[in-house]
């Protein structure tokens, strides 16, 4: 268990079972990410019988945990609690945002947020039988997921000797994110080894769909040379193009969310530059809804100089304003959450606005660039190098010298000060004191050592001569929540909620799912079970 996540679970155990009431915050201001307040708004109808379920879930948990904790262990040492039902209901309420004026809510469909999550929990057994590896004895978590629920990927298994193979792309070091690559890899050439008629079509890109009295029955493509392609389905094609967070022009034009300004022509992207969007143009052509176009999610631990996701987690850093040095946020909140913090906080730096100062201890390992748990000295070289415009090593009487390079207002002093009664507050177990709180945290910024309940000592503590690692971060756009309307068995529907016959749709070219707000790591989890769901619905409408 993260340190202040009893908190969060105390706040779940008193949620009101009230039906959810918009006017609740006509009275109340509605801020991001505030649970607490959220709460007594009461809950979605849909959602009342995970919130009764997962309430009796806390309760046990509690009624175990508080006799350890008044004995004095560490909350940091307790055993994690996670369950089905916490991470729907996470999902739920982290998605469950307003429009920029109020006037319209949003959050994600039950039916579709129960599916992916239920059907997430055969999903590493399943990976592992494609070659994926996995280290379980670690639990980290990553920005704006809200809770630990993933695994170390330490690389994919393709010769099927029980170690992951060392041909370079597909090792320990990427982190989740390259399940999906090395796994995906391994059934495809599997696939196609297996299926003569199988074929994959590299630099030929899909233009629209091919119908037949309203059903979808092929795709129309176009290769690289110009040759046109004519795909004829027999069963029925699936759309998975993504979505178009890379179309910086679209999601002006649709955004609802973020306030006027935030996002403009010269704001970057974490994806490539092919995501704009085509497969919900294809979609629409031939009759398809759409949902949640309003929602653009913003990465907000991105490199200012290209917008390319930095990686990294909340629960052992702080983000800092520039400006004065101070702490603006709790670093363990939705992605929206710290995006908006930025926007509000952050200054302008090399044509990124919204840019904030995270610094963290640099012995602390960075969930992607190499393995979670202790870092290798040579992964600690490589990764704790000076980057011009992006990070830097330095020890707490270097910032100042540092600031002033980079133009920031900030002194390293006042950091120094931030620093430090941060570090105080965790090592009493208060970071509920703290202003903004800090929940779900793991480390210090300071070394301390432990005694034998995980409690900090506090007269070990030291700052001084502590090497830490200082990133420049802004937001960046990341993932669209809006997309094309689906049912749960992902066919795609028609703007009257009927079924367009031989279209389906998996991952984020749907809408519907992450409301106004994804967790992170959803998608990874989401696009396995509903890429399965797609296919199995397929196979079900033949017969």
């Amino acid at each position: 268990m993260a340190n202040g996540n009893i908190k969060v679970l105390k706040t779940i155990l008193n949620w009101s079972e009230e039906p959810f009431d918009e006017s609740y915050f006509k009275d109340h201001d509605f801020v991001a990410g505030d649970i607490d307040s959220l709460s007594q708004a009461g809950v979605h109808a849909e959602y009342l019988d995970t919130l009764k379920a997962l309430k009796k879930e806390i309760q046990a948990y509690l009624d175990w945990a508080q006799p350890k904790l008044d004995a004095g262990v560490n909350e940091g040492d307790l055993t994690l609690f996670s369950t089905v039902n916490l991470h729907i209901f996470q999902t739920y309420y982290g998605g469950l945002r307003p429009n920029a004026d109020h006037t319209k809510w949003i959050y994600g469909d039950y039916k579709l947020v129960s599916q992916f999550i239920e059907g997430g929990q055969d999903l590493k057994g399943w990976l592992e039988d494609q070659g994926a590896l996995f280290d379980e004895s670690v639990q980290p978590t990553i920005v704006g997921a809200l809770w630990n629920r993933e695994n170390d990927f330490l690389g994919c298994d393709l010769d099927g000797d029980g170690t992951a193979d060392p041909d370079g792309s597909n090792t320990k070091g990427k982190s989740v994110f390259n399940t999906y690559i090395a796994t995906t890899k391994n059934t495809l050439l599997n696939t196609v080894a297996n299926a003569a008629d199988n074929a994959i079509m590299t630099r030929t890109k899909a233009e629209s769909l091919l119908t037949d009295d309203g059903a979808v029955t092929g795709v129309k493509a176009k290769m690289y040379d110009g040759t046109e392609v004519t795909l004829h389905a027999n069963k029925g094609v699936v759309l998975a193009t993504g979505g178009y967070a890379a179309n910086i022009q679209r999601v002006m034009d649709t955004n609802e969310y973020w306030a006027d300004g935030d996002i403009t022509s010269s704001t970057k992207t974490t994806n490539r530059s092919s995501l704009v969007g085509d497969g919900i143009d294809m979609g629409t052509e031939v009759g398809a809804g759409t949902t949640g176009m309003g929602w653009t999610q913003m990465m907000p631990i991105s490199w200012v100089d290209n917008g390319n996701l930095a990686f990294g987690g909340g629960n052992y850093a702080i983000y800092l304003n520039p400006k004065d040095g101070t702490r603006y946020v709790n670093e363990t909140s939705e992605r929206d959450v710290l995006s908006l913090g930025e926007f509000e906080n952050g200054v302008s730096y090399d044509g990124a606005q919204g840019t904030v100062i995270e610094i963290a201890n640099a012995s602390q390992a960075i969930p992607g660039p190499y393995p979670y748990g202790t870092p290798k000295d040579s992964d600690l070289t490589l990764w704790n190098s000076d980057v011009e415009n992006r990070q830097y090593t330095r020890t707490v009487d270097q910032l100042d010298d540092l600031f002033k390079q980079l133009g920031f207002d900030c002194t390293g002093e006042q950091v120094k000060e931030t620093i430090l009664a941060y570090d105080k507050a965790l090592m009493e177990n208060k970071g509920e004191d703290l202003d903004p709180e800090k929940t779900g945290w793991t480390a210090l910024i300071g070394n301390a050592e432990k005694d034998e309940n995980g409690n900090y000592k506090e007269d070990t503590y030291t700052l001084d001569g502590v090497q830490l690692k200082v990133r420049l971060l802004a937001p960046s756009t990341h993932h669209t929540m809006g997309g094309l309307t689906i049912d749960d068995e992902r066919h795609v529907l028609d703007e009257k909620g009927n079924v367009i016959k031989g279209l389906y749709a998996a991952g984020e070219v749907t809408g519907g799912i992450h409301g106004g707000n994804r967790l992170g790591g959803n998608a990874i989890v989401e696009i396995f079970v509903s890429g399965r769901t797609a296919a199995n619905a397929i196979d079900a409408d033949q017969k």
